[in-house]
């Protein structure tokens, strides 16, 4: 598969520092974020790759050429791409081809929702960016996307590390019983891949020890009030146990709109 093109011209900008988020816009861009994905995805947490992406060194997928992709620039290091995040926006009408979390949950409540969805995935930072700092510039990021399509409802795939349910039973029982999603926003883990999330009754263990045990992900998107699907999937080849995670956003765009409108730093252009 070839470098992509991006899909969108809008460009959202924030800045820290050296540090700059904002889409991509040229396929080199883009290109820089699948080495990244493959350094950390292949090299650092083992996932096993194609033939194609050992020999080019790249994490890609028939799903990048259909997506946006924001990126984390450091500038003090001639602009090289030091976080990513996948996001694409759909809704209703979207081919369940173009879903990467189609292939592990049934989407059907979430793509009854009226407005604009997006779904996102394949986030990563460089070992030597891992801050703070910069994980709030991604989230700066995406809370500037949210704001600026009028986005109502934020979904995707969050990995666990590991892929053995019972070693993970306490985070996955943790957001089964404090945050399975509603009834009318509930994914559903596809019923010849779901592993059963409930693995310890609610009174085996303490929030704050479910809390804890959170990758620092999921624990973002439980802090925005997200919610997780019903059932997890073990993702073999990312070696991974998968949570679909569900966030409505209005709090999102609150957050974002009063920092928008308290910080002229941050710029937009179309």
């Amino acid at each position: 598969m070839p470098p992509c093109a991006p899909r969108h011209s809008a460009v959202p900008v924030a800045r820290a520092g050296n540090l700059e988020v904002r889409l991509a816009t040229k396929a080199d861009e883009v290109d820089a974020a699948q080495a990244l994905r493959y350094r950390i995805f292949y090299e650092e947490m083992s996932a096993k790759p194609s033939p194609e992406m050992r020999k080019r060194q790249r994490d890609f997928d028939r799903y990048d050429p259909l997506w946006e992709h924001l990126l984390v620039l450091d500038h003090g290091s001639g602009g090289s791409v030091i976080g990513t995040y996948r996001l694409h926006r759909c809704g209703a009408e979207t081919p369940s081809s173009e879903l990467y979390t189609n292939t592990e949950y049934d989407l059907a409540p979430i793509l009854g929702q009226t407005g604009v969805l997006v779904e996102l995935g394949r986030m990563c930072i460089h070992p030597s960016y891992r801050t703070g700092a910069t994980a709030q510039l991604l989230w700066r990021g995406i809370a500037h996307y949210v704001f600026h399509h009028d986005v109502q409802l934020m979904f995707g795939c969050a990995s666990l590390s590991g892929t053995d349910p019972d070693e993970l039973a306490l985070p996955l029982s943790y957001l089964h019983h404090a945050h399975l999603a509603p009834p009318d926003l509930r994914p559903r883990a596809l019923e010849n891949l779901r592993v059963p999330m409930d693995r310890l009754a609610p009174d085996a263990f303490t929030s704050r020890d479910g809390l804890k045990a959170l990758p620092g992900l999921v624990k973002g998107y439980i802090r925005l009030g997200g919610f997780v699907g019903d059932g997890a999937v073990i993702d073999w080849q990312f070696g991974t146990v998968d949570v679909c995670m569900v966030v409505k956003t209005e709090l999102v765009s609150k957050r974002y709109r009063q920092h928008y409108e308290r910080e002229a730093g941050v710029s937009e252009y179309n």
